[in-house]
């Protein structure tokens, strides 16, 4: 293995057993046994655990990035746009994302134990890779709402996060859903009830 299918071994491995087992649960011995590769190809490539999780994160996280504040600034660039265009131009690259394969679904997973794991460094990197999109997004819905303070938006963005966040990770847990609510073969719903939804939140009253 040359250098960089050594490093996508790597990371491929650590984001596989990183969503079912955490980040702190998961040892470098383990990653490296599943990868196939010795301790020191970690340090050579990441420099330690920390550096090994931020490039898990960046190594999906930017390229998504890039392409929802790409479609933001398109469509600030337009004239007259409102709330569900903002949201759209959101929500609809992330569902996209977490469609594309198991890797994209397990990075889902990373992303909700980033918000929850006791651990603040985690934590805080995680919002410094998504703070300037979360800027650009609040201050569209400001101008797309200029009735509403700013500090109201921020927290109905929040709530908006929160949404997509469950709708992101019920993919992966309906059978479970279905058995506890005695429901009989629910299907995700499509994107589109999720921005209905979202849209009707941020503009209510």
């Amino acid at each position: 293995m040359d250098h960089a299918d050594t490093k996508k071994k790597i990371l491929d491995c650590a984001e596989a057993l990183f969503a079912p087992h955490g980040f702190r649960g998961t040892s470098l011995r383990r990653i490296t046994s599943a990868a196939g590769v010795n301790l020191a190809a970690v340090h050579y490539h990441f420099g330690s655990k920390d550096g090994l999780i931020e490039a898990v994160f960046k190594r999906r996280m930017e390229p998504l990035n890039a392409e929802r504040i790409k479609a933001l600034h398109e469509l600030r660039n337009r004239a007259g746009y409102g709330v569900e265009q903002v949201v759209r131009a959101f929500v609809e690259p992330t569902v996209r994302f977490s469609e594309q394969d198991q890797g994209s679904r397990n990075f889902v997973a990373l992303i909700g134990r980033a918000l929850i794991e006791p651990d603040e460094g985690l934590r805080q990197m995680f919002y410094r890779l998504v703070a300037p999109l979360f800027r650009l997004l609040l201050d569209m819905l400001c101008e797309a709402l200029p009735r509403l303070e700013r500090d109201q938006l921020f927290w109905r963005l929040n709530f908006a996060l929160g949404s997509l966040a469950r709708y992101l990770c019920l993919a992966g847990q309906l059978p479970a859903v279905a058995e506890a609510m005695e429901l009989e073969n629910p299907a995700l719903p499509p994107s589109d009830w999720l921005v209905d939804f979202i849209v009707h939140g941020i503009e209510a009253p």
